[in-house]
Order: C-alpha cells, then structure tokens, then sequence
C-alpha cells in the first residue's frame, strides 16, 4: 500500500478525537471540526497535546497524538 493510502484522514481518524465539549472550549479561536481551522492551527495543536494541555480535562493517551501526529506529517489528508 502507498503511504498515502496508509494516511490518516480527518474525516476518518482526527475529527472523531475531538469531543463537542473539546470544540466548544476552543470554539472562540477555531473549530476543531473543520478540517481548515486544524489545518492551519496543527502545529500549535500538536504542541499542546504533547505538552498534555490539551484537553483540558486530561491529556490525551500517546496512541491519539501518534495519530494526530501522523496525520500531520503525512499531509493532513481530508
């Protein structure tokens, strides 16, 4: 299989990692459900996952920021 086929997609894989109360308390500086505002804010993102800021309730378990980070450096596909 090709390396893109193997890709995370947003749709798929990232969007689902993102509670409603996760979008709303973010929702002031972009949408967590809109494949865009990801887009154009993953690196930030990234570095606050890893930093385990965010969620704010408690971070996420490795395995999610491996895939948020694949996702990523794989091209961020829809």
């Amino acid at each position: 299989m090709s390396e893109v086929a193997d890709a995370p997609s947003f749709e798929n894989d990232i969007r689902p990692l993102f509670r409603e109360r996760d979008r709303g308390s973010m929702r002031e500086k972009f949408d967590l459900w809109s494949r865009d505002d990801v887009v154009e804010h993953s690196e930030k993102i990234l570095g606050v996952l890893e930093r385990g800021a965010m969620p704010c309730d408690q971070p996420w378990p490795d395995d999610r920021i491996e895939l948020f980070r694949r996702w990523v450096q794989s091209g961020m596909h829809e």
